[in-house]
């Protein structure tokens, strides 16, 4: 069972440490500013609620010390020691000289573009005679993710 007494010393300890009054402390772990009042008081004991809203919103507080005042505080995280896989080591690139990658002699070109049905071209020829905005190109888009592009 929680000493009453002595859980409020932790308490004071947990403001006195980060320095902050009872209703900034209050509003940082997200509880009624009565409810510190009233646990400072003695009047009220910690609910779990409480402590572990402390817990949550200030790592450095060991819940066993919190609760049984055994252990530390601030709580000091242990030092995880992790093993680091060594880094490979890669000779340095070697550089290309043209020599070693040769140019293809004949550069695959993208295909045309599908030319529009005569009678789009018709159309958008008369839409274009307005002087305003001039289209070149139509590209539609299918449900299935693909596309065809129209060169006019």
């Amino acid at each position: 069972m929680v000493n009453s007494e002595d859980f409020i010393k932790r308490l004071e300890k947990i403001l006195d440490y980060y320095g902050l009054s009872a209703a900034v402390f209050a509003d940082k772990v997200s509880v009624q500013r009565s409810g510190i009042s009233h646990l400072l008081s003695g009047r009220n004991k910690p609910s779990l609620e409480f402590v572990m809203k402390v817990v949550d919103a200030y790592p450095e507080v060991n819940l066993y010390w919190f609760l049984n005042g055994k252990g530390t505080f601030p709580h000091k995280p242990e030092k995880q020691i992790t093993a680091t896989p060594p880094i490979p080591t890669t000779p340095p690139p070697t550089p290309v000289t043209p020599a070693q990658n040769p140019v293809p002699e004949k550069a695959e070109a993208a295909p045309p573009a599908p030319q529009l049905p005569l009678e789009f071209k018709e159309k958008l020829i008369e839409k274009k005679s307005n002087g305003k905005k001039v289209i070149e190109k139509v590209v539609l888009f299918y449900d299935d993710g693909s596309f065809e592009a129209y060169q006019i």
